[in-house]
């Protein structure tokens, strides 16, 4: 089936709204507003709309608004997934799991309010909490981020490796731990003055966490760019858009967490050392589904009678 550049366009706009939204949730969580609506869900103070809301409300009902649009612009992308795709096409497969994921962040994000996990709340349950939020955030980006790549190609005849498989987990799982820690250091930043030392001892436990985050990041990072670069030898050309952004990111952002610790963390640099965040995670989602489309299945030919033989030919 020919790739459709409509659809193609829409599922990176929706891919591009989703971080936007997100964005916004750490915007809030930065500027301590979780709690402008109370502890209501889906109202905000026990009203639909309320009256003269402060700058909090206004904050976190903006958040809430936009999620709500952007579960309809999944929701209508998986709708379309299913008219323009064959029955067991990847791209359904992808878009099905944006649409779970997509609900289970409504939830947990009602969960946060609805047991006060937020505003100055400091509880191991906030944290915990936040890691799983966190994770299904970049479960959904990685799903969206399918989808649209998925669908602007054609389903290849590949046979995963083991290999590739293990090798492509291992750098997802160690990117989503730098996201985990990151976001235990952001609310670390946000409950306490950044200038705090993290290892005195008497500091809270999520400041004292705060301290794993650049370290982890700065193994992982390296590790991502070496793994990016052999990619890019080893695949080609149509796998160095996504391997070349990987890299890049990659410096940039460590170099963005630097200048988050000098500056103290002021709340505009959070936000682009997390848009940073989602977009290498996308880059490494759509550079690890490269390498695995890259392994070629090898079928039996049936060769000419009088040879006698078959021997095998890679599916190009």
């Amino acid at each position: 089936m020919a790739p459709s550049p409509r659809f193609v366009r829409y599922a990176w706009t929706v891919v591009v709204a989703c971080v936007g939204v997100v964005l916004w949730g750490a915007y809030v969580r930065a500027t301590g507003s979780g709690a402008g609506c109370g502890e209501h869900w889906p109202l905000c103070n026990g009203v639909a709309v309320p009256r003269a809301p402060s700058v909090a409300t206004l904050i976190e009902l903006t958040h809430r608004i936009t999620s709500g649009l952007i579960l309809l612009m999944v929701l209508g992308l998986a709708l379309w997934a299913f008219r323009a795709f064959t029955p067991g096409h990847r791209v359904r497969h992808a878009a099905v799991a944006s649409v779970v994921l997509i609900l289970s962040e409504a939830l947990i994000g009602a969960g946060l309010v609805l047991f006060g996990l937020v505003a100055d709340d400091d509880s191991r349950a906030r944290a915990i909490v936040l890691a799983v939020h966190l994770t299904n955030t970049f479960l959904l980006l990685g799903a969206l981020g399918l989808t649209a790549h998925w669908a602007s190609r054609p389903v290849p005849r590949a046979r995963w490796s083991a290999g590739d498989v293990a090798s492509g987990g291992v750098a997802l799982a160690a990117c989503l731990l730098v996201g985990i820690t990151g976001a235990i250091a952001a609310l670390g930043d946000t409950l306490y003055p950044a200038s705090e030392a993290p290892l005195a001892a008497t500091a809270p436990v999520l400041l004292r966490l705060r301290i794993l985050h650049p370290w982890i990041a700065l193994v992982v990072g390296l590790g991502l760019v070496v793994r990016a670069v052999a990619l890019r030898g080893r695949l080609g050309h149509h796998a160095a858009p996504a391997a070349t952004a990987v890299a890049l990111l990659v410096v940039v952002q460590l170099g963005a967490g630097l200048l988050n610790v000098v500056l103290l963390a002021p709340v505009w640099l959070q936000i682009v050392h997390l848009a940073l965040a989602d977009a290498l995670w996308i880059a490494l989602v759509v550079l690890v589904a490269l390498s695995l489309d890259a392994v070629p299945v090898r079928i039996e030919v049936a060769q000419p009678a009088s040879r006698g033989s078959e021997v095998t030919s890679p599916t190009k």
